[in-house]
């Protein structure tokens, strides 16, 4: 864990969580923590997630995954079928996900799509994702929400699923997001990203309702947010 102590309590993790039934978990994952343990990371969801465990102490598991400084939306199956079922949707693509974004930056047109082959590089010690005609298929629908002060509120929604997409292909059109520690003009210290992982949908079996999650803008975004026209009040 980290210096500062525990991210969560039992009753702080469970105060996050969006949705619950018999198959999954929902959490809204704040910006900051990593999923699970790498490199020099010691402080992870993996460590808090016995918090949820079922009465056979079995703790729920990582559905999928969210970089380090994205927040919001995170499924975690209950069960063995669940973390089975939901790989096999998020591979298809039969998770509707939709994520949140300021940009530094202005998109062109007001919506459309981004269509760039991603490849990752290896580099001794470290990697990079970077557009290239090699790499593989990577497509991102975008819609501008708002804007203000030279920047734009972004609604995305990735086709496909690929590491850092979204992030690359916002700077790839000349919009980088807001405190993007990589793919920006300049490096500058992790920790203010401003992505959210806004809801996900999908439905686990035909004889079984539809399930919805929405996460609320985390606190580091809500001043670039409202400069671009959100308000609490505004239904969205």
């Amino acid at each position: 864990m980290s210096d500062a102590g525990p991210t969560f309590t039992p009753a702080t993790l469970r105060a996050r969580i969006l949705h619950e039934d018999e198959d999954v978990f929902i959490i809204d994952k704040p910006a900051g923590l990593a999923v699970h343990k790498a490199g020099r990371i010691t402080d992870h969801l993996d460590l808090y997630l016995p918090f949820l465990a079922e009465g056979d102490g079995t703790p729920p598991r990582l559905a999928h995954r969210l970089d380090r400084d994205t927040a919001g939306c995170l499924v975690l199956g209950r069960s063995l079928w669940a973390l089975k079922r939901m790989g096999d949707m998020f591979a298809a693509g039969h998770v509707e996900k939709t994520y949140w974004a300021v940009s530094e930056g202005i998109p062109e047109e007001a919506e459309g799509v981004i269509d760039f082959p991603l490849l990752k590089l290896l580099i001794p010690g470290a990697w990079n994702i970077v557009t290239h005609p090699t790499g593989q298929p990577a497509v991102t629908e975008y819609r501008v929400l708002g804007t203000g002060n030279g920047r734009a509120w972004l609604e995305l929604r990735p086709r496909t699923g690929r590491t850092h997409q979204l992030r690359v292909h916002s700077a790839a059109i000349g919009c980088p997001l807001v405190g993007e520690p990589y793919y920006g003009p300049v490096r500058v210290p992790p920790g203010n990203l401003h992505l959210l992982a806004r809801s996900v949908t999908f439905t686990m079996a035909f004889d079984r309702e539809p399930v919805t999650a929405v996460a609320p803008p985390p606190p580091h975004m809500r001043d670039a947010l409202t400069a671009c026209g959100w308000t609490e009040r505004s239904g969205m």
